[in-house]
């Protein structure tokens, strides 16, 4: 790739976001049902960063078991005990009304049974923004760190919830540290618009959304190829010509389907690390596979808390 093909996979990428992470106090996070070595590590080791303070909710005897059998040490932890993966989902809701966490983690019960408790109109944790799903990836080839949605929430996004999946990816972009005004290609088949492929239609709409205010804060373009998105010789050879083409930022895809294939494809070919986290909810909510890497799972640590403590510092002050 023309953007960087220096091949060798330094991690500074992740490093740079996890070191910003622990040069502030660790956030309250509630911690999901973490019933097995992968998700119950995961938060350890977050917490031995210093990015987290977890507040483990699930079978509590379950809990402890596991932490024993993998030589984890949760004795400095609290556990709030629940029967089973549901009653776990809804309790660690609970205690975020209850301002008890700034983050919610995933554990070892399906994104489902989690996202159904968070989701839940009565109860969960919706905001006025659509809920969507970004992966933070740290492509090896690639300078920039690339933000891939959404791969995980949202099946058929209309276009009223492809410009929440948008914005929501530019907010998390502009203040968890990664820079400012992100580059931002809405990916199709082609870069031309045409009927007989609704997504060109939907990607040149939603630029003009952002013409018109409707999505701020990056710089839009589409419909685009993943080549002349990525590539600026791809984009030369189509006579693209845009602020976006050839080093975009944040992959906007066509569907959820696209997404996870585009993302796994980036994991397993490219060697990609890829951080998970869902916004537009009241909190952000860790979103973590089992497939993924230790430095992965603390870099969605990392990029949660950065991104929780900006929304933070933004919040308007209550006059006494």
């Amino acid at each position: 790739m023309s953007a960087d093909t220096t091949g060798a996979h330094s991690g500074s990428k992740y490093e740079r976001l996890i070191a910003a992470a622990k040069a502030a106090p660790p956030l309250p996070t509630i911690v999901v049902h973490p019933c097995d070595e992968t998700s119950l590590r995961g938060a350890v080791d977050s917490a031995s960063a210093g990015i987290i303070r977890p507040v483990f909710v699930g079978p509590e005897r379950k809990i402890r078991e596991t932490a024993s059998k993998f030589g984890l040490d949760v004795s400095g932890f609290e556990i709030v005990d629940a029967a089973h993966s549901d009653e776990a989902a809804a309790k660690g809701v609970e205690l975020i009304h209850a301002a008890k966490g700034d983050l919610l983690m995933k554990g070892s019960l399906h994104t489902d049974e989690l996202m159904r408790a968070v989701t839940a109109k009565t109860g969960g944790l919706r905001t006025d923004r659509r809920i969507s799903h970004v992966f933070v990836m740290d492509v090896p080839a690639y300078a920039e760190t690339i933000f891939v949605t959404d791969a995980a929430i949202n099946i058929f996004p209309d276009l009223d919830a492809k410009r929440d999946i948008i914005q929501n990816a530019i907010d998390l972009y502009n203040q968890a540290g990664f820079g400012k005004s992100p580059r931002v290609a809405i990916l199709s088949a082609v870069e031309t618009v045409t009927s007989k492929i609704p997504s060109t239609i939907e990607a040149a709409a939603l630029c003009k959304m952002a013409d018109r205010g409707q999505i701020t804060g990056g710089i839009l373009d589409g419909p685009l190829a993943f080549d002349n998105a990525i590539d600026m010789e791809a984009a030369r050879i189509k006579g693209i010509t845009s602020e976006v083409a050839g080093r975009a930022q944040i992959l906007v895809v066509p569907d959820l389907e696209a997404g996870n294939m585009l993302a796994k494809n980036l994991a397993y070919f490219a060697k990609a690390d890829g951080a998970g986290i869902v916004l537009g909810a009241r909190v952000p909510v860790i979103l973590t596979s089992r497939a993924d890497s230790p430095r992965a799972r603390m870099a969605s640590c990392a990029v949660a808390a950065l991104y929780a403590r900006a929304r933070r510092q933004q919040a308007p002050t209550v006059a006494a």
